[in-house]
């Protein structure tokens, strides 16, 4: 992989980690069918580092009150336990399925199948939420609506589901106002994906990895850091006014065209 490679890698990761259509899936097809590179799992761990540090920096006021709610009661104490609550599943869903994701998971009509899937539950989720008449702001969060987006997370761990996309079309089918689902699937990505990076990169062969191509990592890190602070903050303006449609519409139209490729390729 040249540093041209991991740059478009890295772009690619930071602006669809956040806006719903799966990170993970398009780094795949990037890699294998349209031909760019010859990724890792590690590389796109190493990836999710710069959409950490986007999402920690954005994000760096709510996290420290978070934090310190755990400890000292306060009006975010409910907030901070409940995306504690929320983060079991995707911890042992990623436990028992870590060996999938690292070979049988990471097919290119298996992404496809999730693209097209998820994006009709996002339509569905929109019809279904212009039908609601209240809508539950992020300080309001119940558990159950917490623990139902938590559970949807867990199955973000199949590359071609979106955790932003699961997350927040969970989100929207328990009456969680749109806006504030996507800041409640923000948050609830930071534990995950720190975990995930630090043992991949930390504990795991990741870190020997960088140390041998320094350089292309550290060009799609920052690619990754980049695109990902534009990707939050587009994403958090766009659904104030907008829907998940488009963004349903262009995962059908992209599995569609991968599916397409397969076969006739």
């Amino acid at each position: 992989m040249n540093w041209l490679e991991a740059l478009i890698l890295g772009i690619i990761q930071g602006l669809t980690e956040f806006i719903p259509v799966s990170s993970s899936g398009h780094l795949i097809i990037a890699e294998t069918v349209f031909g760019i590179g010859n990724g890792s799992l590690a590389f796109d761990v190493a990836l999710h580092g710069g959409t950490l540090l986007a999402l920690m920096i954005y994000f760096w006021r709510d996290i420290l009150d978070l934090i310190k709610a755990l400890f000292i009661k306060s009006k975010k104490t409910k907030l901070a336990w409940l995306l504690v609550l929320a983060t079991i599943p995707a911890v042992v869903a990623g436990l028992l399925l870590e060996s999938y994701a690292e070979d049988a998971f990471r097919s290119s009509l298996l992404v496809s199948f999730n693209l097209a899937t998820i994006g009709l539950f996002m339509l569905w989720a929109e019809s279904y939420y212009k039908k609601l008449e209240h809508k539950t702001k992020l300080q309001n969060t119940s558990r159950n609506q917490a623990l139902t987006m938590g559970l949807a997370q867990s199955a973000a761990v199949v590359p071609g589901v979106s955790r932003s996309g699961i997350t927040i079309t969970a989100g929207l089918f328990v009456g969680m106002d749109r806006v504030s689902a996507t800041r409640f699937s923000f948050l609830l990505g930071i534990p995950i994906i720190f975990g995930a990076f630090l043992k991949a990169v930390v504990f795991g062969e990741g870190l020997s990895q960088i140390q041998s191509d320094k350089g292309v990592f550290v060009v799609g890190i920052v690619a990754a850091f980049l695109s990902g602070l534009f990707a939050i903050q587009f994403l958090l303006k766009y659904l104030a006014k907008h829907t998940l449609k488009v963004f349903a519409y262009y995962r059908l139209a992209l599995a569609t065209l991968v599916i397409t490729i397969a076969i006739f390729a």
